[in-house]
Order: C-alpha cells, then structure tokens, then sequence
C-alpha cells in the first residue's frame, strides 16, 4: 500500500518541523530541504501539494493507473518528490543520490527514517522506476503551488504586479556527433543486436556470430573515415581518392543491407513458426526504417552527389527528437537538442517553461504571454529580446499584456521609437538580461544536458529542473531571513 507521508511517525522518526538546518551553509542541500519542509509546515500548500502527489502511481501496459490499496508499501510519493528535487537541485547521477538517500544524516530525516535501528536503503534501480513515475503535467501544478508559496512570501503587497522575463536556451541531449555514416552503424547495429536477442529465445542459430557481424560492420564503416582524410593534390590522386571514397561507401552499403535482409528473415520466422506476435517487434521495425533512411540518404549523397535537405535529417538514432540548433553564441557552433523557453519574475521564480519541438522563438512568444496572463492575472509586463519579434506578435502582446517589452529588429519609425524611448520600456529593458541568471542557474544545476531518454523524459527532467530551481530559490530567502535573525540575536547577546 503506497502512501504519500507516512501518518504516524516511528520511534526515532524526527518530525518534519524540527529538523534542524544550518542557515549559514553555502551548500545547495540545506536550501532544498528548507523549501521541502516550507511546504510541509505550510498546511494550505501541504495540501495542494498531496492532492497532486496522490496521481503518483505505477501504472500498467494500457498506462491505466494501478490501484495503490494493496500490495507493498514502495517507495512514499513525498519520498520520491524528496529525491527527485535533489536529483536535480545537485546535478546529481543515480548514484550519487543512491549515496545521498543512504547515507546522508539530514536527508535520511527529511525522508523519514529514523537516527537509529533503521537500516533501510535505497537500490539505484529502485530509484530510477520510482522517480520516472513523475510526469511534466504534475510537476508543472507543483511548480505553480510553489510559485504561488513563494510570492506570498516575498512580496512586499498582495497586489504587486508581476514583470516577467522570458527567454530560451539549448538543453542538449545525451547524443554524440552525428553523420549519415554513424547513424547507420548505430541503427544496424541495434538491429543485429535485437535480432540475435530474439534467435537466443526462440533457441535458433540465425545470429549466433552477432558479435562477429558487428564487428565486420564496424570495419566497413570505419574504412569510409579513413578513406576520406587523404589530402591528395593532383588531379589523378584525387580522382584515385574519390573512387576509394565511393568503393568504401558501397561495401558499406552492401553489408549493410545484407544485415537488413538477414533481420527480415528473421523476423518472418518468429511470427509463422514461432509465432510471435507482431507487436514484439516494434522496436526492430523502427530500427530497421532507421537504417534503411540512412541508407537511403548516404546513397544519395556520396554516390549520386545530391544534397540532403535538412527537413529529411535525423541527428540521433536513440534520441530521434534532437534537433541541429546554431543559435550564433561564439565558440558554440551547435547544438544538439531542444530549445526550452522559461519565464522568471523580478523575485527569481521561474513562472513557467515550454519546451520547443521544431518551434522558433518568434513561434511561441504568443502562446507563452496568454498562458502567463491566464495563470497570473496581476502579470504586469513581459519583457523578450529581438529574436521573438515579428510585427504580429508586437500587435498581439499589446492586446495580452499591459506592457510589452519585446524591441523591434532593424529601424523604428516614429511610433516604435517613441515606444521603446518610454523610461519604465527602457528600465524593464535593462533588467531583461537578469533572467540569464536563472537560466544559468539551470545550468549549473543539471540542465545543461538532460541524461534521461525519450521526449517525455526529456520533458519531465525539465520540469523537474525548475521545480527544484524554485524550492532552491525559496528555501534560500528563507535562510536568509533565520541567518539575518540569527546574527541580529548574535548582536542583541553583545551589547
């Protein structure tokens, strides 16, 4: 039976309220844990909170959920929110965190073990099922419960009205350097492996050479790289060069596709004598369009000299939803990744983000206004920079929000100049770089690079950068305030 908190606290269990922080450390862990145990000790938050935890669940093949009534206990939903926070607040790896969850004094109390005879840990596996139970959706309503939290506590009036900042950056994919080449070997390689799994199971002898097969594709596919560094001079030694290019490039090809058919084979025998289902193969088939994709696109380009157009790229075999990204930033010609696009207030909260599949800066600026406006009626002003311009969207951000800062590209006539002369356009203006501050912030804590696979894994260790990002934000306004009081009360004692 799975439980958000456990109700009844355990001899040695420390409450929740009266773990001690130390309001001086400079370390990121005291500022995570103060923001969880503010959302604890607040009951209107606790509530809202575990009232979303309540949707953490396994759930079964259909992705109905599974009744948490019966069976073992597992892991608490406030356990996994505990962790996940710190997996990202720290940058943290799975076994990192293993360590921290085992072994960590303070940590271990915020999880609710006990300072004594309580011997249980955490495995790295079961770390990983129970932290994917997230998904972005409910970590986007415990981000604006925190959000919220944290303006009541911060904000000098009810009323004070928002100025946000938005911009967007690059969270690059766990991927290497892609080439037609490179991919090919990588989906082959994926189909071969899959396929011998399969021939082990059923007890056929189809693959029993996988290893070597690999091994032989690799050769074919590393003497296309060697074939293409020579730096002939001559006429006649770079016509030699270009016809050992193209005589590397079809053996490569040929086996290739001699794999391919192999695996088809395969495949067909399963399903008629052995009768497998069909739906086994699904990951065998999308590897299979993979390889022949590439190999399509090779042929094309080192054989016939055609120019591949990039609407028709793929940049990684494991990550199909990474995008080639030159965003013009110096010493960084590209990226491999998503676009994310976070909103921040004047007080450091990251109001909101979107992450941008195949969309451009000038694409979404609309979209994230409204739903900003929507969500906080006080938003008084949005600031963007010159990249989400276009005259279109200056017309609709003036209809959505009180003041637009977004500058116009290239010259202003008389109107637009007149508009970003105002002194409150030109302040907000100035203040915009600040929310490169909070993406750096990101950054710095595990959202340079997302390790997790998948579009929705990318999508929920986003979303679970943020929500660490503002539990971060708050729980250091908090200690701030108990330092401040602290060294006040210091200074009371020596007078």
């Amino acid at each position: 039976m799975r439980q958000i908190i456990k109700p009844q606290l355990a001899l040695g269990v420390v409450d929740i309220a009266a773990i001690q922080l130390d309001p001086l450390s400079r370390d990121d862990i005291p500022r995570l844990l103060r923001g969880l145990q503010y959302i604890y000790l607040n009951p209107k938050v606790r509530e809202e909170v575990f009232t979303i935890l309540r949707e953490v669940v396994p759930r079964d093949a259909e992705g109905q959920p599974v009744s948490v009534d019966t069976g073992r206990p597992g892991m608490s939903q406030w356990q996994i929110l505990v962790l996940g926070v710190l997996r990202l607040g720290l940058n943290a790896d799975y076994d990192r965190l293993q360590e921290l969850a085992n072994n960590h004094f303070t940590l271990r109390q915020m999880l609710g073990h006990s300072d004594f005879a309580d011997d249980k840990s955490w495995g790295v596996q079961t770390l990983k099922d129970n932290l994917r139970l997230f998904t972005p959706e409910i970590l986007e309503r415990i981000n604006a419960v925190v959000v919220t939290a944290g303006h009541a506590l911060v904000k000098k009036t009810p009323g004070e009205g928002l100025a946000a900042r938005c911009d967007s950056f690059v969270v690059e994919t766990d991927v290497h350097y892609p080439t037609d080449t490179n991919l090919l070997y990588d989906a082959v390689r994926q189909v071969i492996a899959t396929s011998a799994g399969w021939c082990e199971e059923a007890g056929l002898s189809d693959w029993r050479q996988h290893a070597y097969k690999v091994r032989c594709l690799k050769k074919a596919y590393r003497r296309t790289q060697q074939v293409k560094r020579s730096r002939a001079q001559d006429e006649a030694k770079r016509a030699a060069r270009e016809d050992d290019i193209r005589q590397a490039h079809e053996a490569y090809l040929a086996l290739a596709e001699n794999f391919l058919a192999r695996a088809r084979v395969t495949r067909l025998t399963l399903i008629e004598v052995h009768q497998y289902p069909t739906a086994r193969f699904t990951a065998l088939d999308d590897d299979v369009a993979h390889a022949e994709r590439q190999i399509d696109q090779v042929r094309r380009r080192v054989l016939e000299g055609e120019r591949i157009p990039h609407a028709e790229k793929v940049f990684s075999i494991f990550e199909p939803h990474t995008e080639w990204i030159t965003k013009g930033k110096a010493g960084v010609p590209v990226e491999l990744g998503l676009r994310v696009l976070v909103s921040e207030d004047q007080y450091g909260f990251i109001l909101s983000h979107r992450v941008m599949v195949r969309e451009s800066d000038d694409q979404v600026a609309v979209p994230v206004v409204e739903d900003l406006a929507k969500r906080f009626p006080n938003l008084h002003s949005v600031s963007l920079d010159k990249g989400f311009h276009s005259p279109a969207n200056q017309q609709r951000l003036a209809e959505v929000v009180p003041l637009p800062v977004l500058p116009k590209k290239g010259k202003c006539n008389a109107t637009e100049a007149a508009r970003e002369a105002d002194p409150e356009f030109r302040r907000l203006r100035r203040r915009h770089s600040a929310v490169e501050s909070a993406i750096n912030a990101l950054e710095a804590h595990g959202l340079d690079r997302c390790p997790d696979h998948g579009l929705d894994g990318f999508k929920r260790y986003v979303a679970l950068a943020v929500v660490g990002r503002n539990l971060h934000r708050l729980g250091g306004f908090l200690l701030a305030a108990e330092a401040e009081r602290w060294r006040e009360e210091g200074r009371k004692r020596a007078a």
